[in-house]
């Protein structure tokens, strides 16, 4: 339960007025001060923030990891946290609602009717215990309506999705069921719009009860792959337009802010650094942050993807600086910037706001850039054992109905004779769709599952792979110090007591972790750093394979890179190789010397990563490559048509033939193989030659 915040007089520090686009403002944030507080002390987490958000427009507000980008979307739904003791300045209203001084009863009444909520993971917001028509219905007082939004939000056979649990839906299907379900308030307090007169039509659609009118998405692509990314952008931009919802996207993505948003509010330390429409903050940047952040994105042009991080990190939250808080990070910052905030003010061309002292100031001069990454170069003997083979595995699963004895034609086949070798201090990409089978095939090659079929053989002598997972909070042990974990592992190999802490802390120092950082707890950590102890740990191991599931997926771009960077360094230095299952197109290019693609189980096309981005050849793999977001604003990227098919039909041809723009005959009655091409590459298509030029995947 929430109770009241506490309201209390307005910071010192007003910034200007921000102006919103449209007509008059759904959601108006004023001069927003949040503090927070920990067990160690108090988190300015919003210094002074003022933003409007008009009808029917999509604000993208990115940043990076702590910048206060979830705690501005949490203020405008009244959802603070309570075990935080949150002390709020300034004014939140919605629809004229007040969001910061309103009873319990009197938020929960505004979030049922003119709020909707997306979170990151869909699959810890909806109830597990609960049938999602039943969890709708909730929401919506009515079946023949949580039917329509099921429908309206892209939900494939929306009747028999009514009654399954969200764990029997993949990643894609479970978000656009949070889509469905903020869809759910009608956008009415009182039997009309609220703030609007009775024949009005922003905000309400005639025919299906109507829309809430603000919603706020936070980081609702981060785990999904590039197609369903793509499908639920699309999806946002439809509802805003035909429902004349208000979006606030919260992102560290600029390629899906740029793709989608109308304006972008750049966040560093709680305080708007920048804020205008889209194609002039991405074209025209005027603050070194912002330039920085784009500086930062791994690009899909040259041979391999190239992002240059930002130097430092952000400032302690419970420490705010004086003045700017970027200038410790900015290369053209002057003693002024240390000394004195500087206000967010309209740029000379009128065309945003920026709050620098010098804006607009040559890129170079404000980042720090270095060389292009570049493939690692290691020395490997001529006769050395792949640090990983799989030989034709499979993995099959009981379907419904199979029962205790698991009979054979009921059971689901989710890896179907997968072939993959990782070479001795090789980097092997797996990418593709969520519930292709890559997390399978994962557990299969580290020996956390046994295949039904074919083998897996690891370096003879080398310890087993040690895995590096999405999500380092969960799989760093919460009580314990990040060096007592590392130190468990040297343990494990027999290392002497007293040596067992040093060697801890030299394998963190390897990963850019200092003493103060490896004494702490996770929960005291940055995304980043996190991540940074998983790797340290895993390499506590001495493995000769790392195997890495999504990785990246949760990081900022900055993050990202630097991340990436220190898989390529480690490749280098111990010669570790490298498994890595990522959606992230870009990183896979930037990291694998092979990417492999898999399609519902199989893996349908293979070859250096360099030529298949250059040239893939699987209308699946140009789908992909297609559906990547880039910074170029309004551009939405083309998405692969339908849904894979069902795991609980026998198929018949190739498995992509109902999605594919080119399928022939041929590929709806026989099912291809994959076969050995020139210069390294594999292919499983009947089509081996390109479409022609122009040829498009929508």
């Amino acid at each position: 339960m929430s109770t009241p915040l506490t309201r209390v007089d307005p910071s010192a520090v007003a910034p200007a007025a921000v102006p919103a686009a449209g007509p008059g403002p759904v959601a108006s944030v004023r001069d927003l001060v949040v503090t927070l507080h920990a067990r160690d002390g108090a988190v300015q987490a919003l210094r002074g923030v003022s933003l409007d958000i008009a009808a029917g427009e999509i604000v993208a507000l990115v940043g990076e990891s702590g910048s206060g980008k979830s705690v501005l979307g949490s203020s405008l739904l009244g959802l603070l946290p309570d075990s935080a003791r949150p002390v709020v300045q300034g004014s939140v209203t919605v629809v004229g609602h007040d969001m910061v001084g309103s009873s319990d009863k009197e938020l929960r009444r505004v979030r049922k009717h003119l709020l909707g909520a997306v979170f990151q993971d869909p699959l810890t917001s909806l109830n597990p215990t609960m049938r999602i028509g039943r969890q709708l219905v909730e929401r919506t007082d009515r079946t023949a309506r949580a039917l329509h939004l099921l429908s309206e939000s892209g939900v494939p056979d929306p009747e028999r999705r009514m009654r399954q649990f969200p764990h029997q839906l993949s990643g894609g299907l479970r978000q656009r069921v949070m889509i469905a379900m903020a869809l759910g308030g009608d956008g009415r307090l009182d039997g009309t719009p609220d703030g609007l007169p009775a024949d009005a039509s922003i905000g309400v659609a005639h025919d299906d009860g109507g829309a809430p009118r603000l919603v706020i998405a936070d980081e609702p692509t981060t785990a999904l792959d590039v197609s369903v990314q793509a499908q639920i952008v699309l999806l946002f931009d439809r509802i805003r337009r035909e429902h004349g919802c208000a979006v606030l996207l919260v992102t560290h993505d600029l390629g899906v802010a740029a793709s989608v948003a109308d304006r972008i509010a750049v966040l560093y330390a709680g305080r708007i650094c920048e804020l205008g429409p889209a194609a002039d903050v991405l074209a025209r940047p005027s603050h070194p942050y912002t330039r920085a952040l784009l500086a930062a994105r791994l690009a899909m042009d040259g041979s391999r993807s190239v992002g240059n991080p930002l130097p430092g990190d952000p400032p302690d939250p419970m420490r705010p600086l004086p003045g700017c808080a970027f200038a410790p990070r900015c290369a053209s910052a002057t003693e002024a910037c240390t000394e004195v905030a500087p206000s967010l003010e309209i740029r000379p061309d009128g065309s945003g706001m920026v709050a620098c002292f010098h804006p607009n100031r040559d890129t170079a001069a404000t980042v720090v850039e270095r060389a292009p990454a570049r493939p690692v170069v290691t020395s490997v003997a001529a006769d050395a054992p792949p640090a990983l083979v799989l030989d034709h595995v499979s993995k099959s699963f009981p379907g419904p109905g199979a029962g205790r004895f698991k009979l054979a034609h009921l059971q689901l086949k989710v890896v179907n004779e997968v072939s993959l070798t990782v070479p001795a201090q090789g980097a092997v990409a797996l990418v593709g769709e969520s519930g292709c089978g890559k997390t399978t095939t994962l557990r299969m090659a580290a020996g956390l599952s046994r295949p039904n079929g074919g083998t897996v053989t690891w370096a003879t002598g080398a310890a087993p792979p040690q895995l590096v997972f999405q999500d380092a909070s969960s799989s760093l042990t919460p009580w314990m110090s990040v060096v007592a974990q590392v130190e468990e592992r040297f343990r494990q190999r027999g290392v002497p007591r007293g040596e067992r802490r040093d060697r801890a802390f030299e394998m963190l120092a390897r990963v850019g972790l200092d003493q103060r950082a490896g004494r702490a707890r996770p929960r005291e950590l940055s995304g980043g750093q996190r991540q940074r102890a998983v790797i340290a740990r895993a390499l506590a191991s001495d493995p000769s394979l790392l195997i890495c599931d999504e990785p990246v997926s949760a990081l900022d771009a900055s993050l990202v890179v630097r991340v990436l960077d220190l898989l390529e360094e480690l490749r280098e230095q111990l010669g570790v190789a490298l498994l890595v299952v990522t959606h992230d197109l870009s990183a896979a290019r930037r990291i694998a010397d092979t990417v492999a693609v898999m399609y519902l189980g199989r893996i349908v096309e293979q070859a250096p990563s360099a030529a298949l981005f250059a040239d893939p050849l699987h209308p699946y793999t140009r789908g992909l490559i297609a559906a990547n977001p880039t910074t170029e604003p309004g551009r939405l990227a083309p998405t692969l048509t339908g849904e894979p098919p069902s795991l609980h039909v026998d198929l018949v041809g190739c498995p992509f033939a109902a999605r594919c723009p080119l399928a022939v005959d041929r590929c709806r009655v026989e099912t291809p193989v994959l076969r050995e091409l020139p210069r390294g590459r594999q292919l499983a298509c009947h089509i081996v030659e390109p479409p022609p030029h122009g040829a498009r995947l929508t």
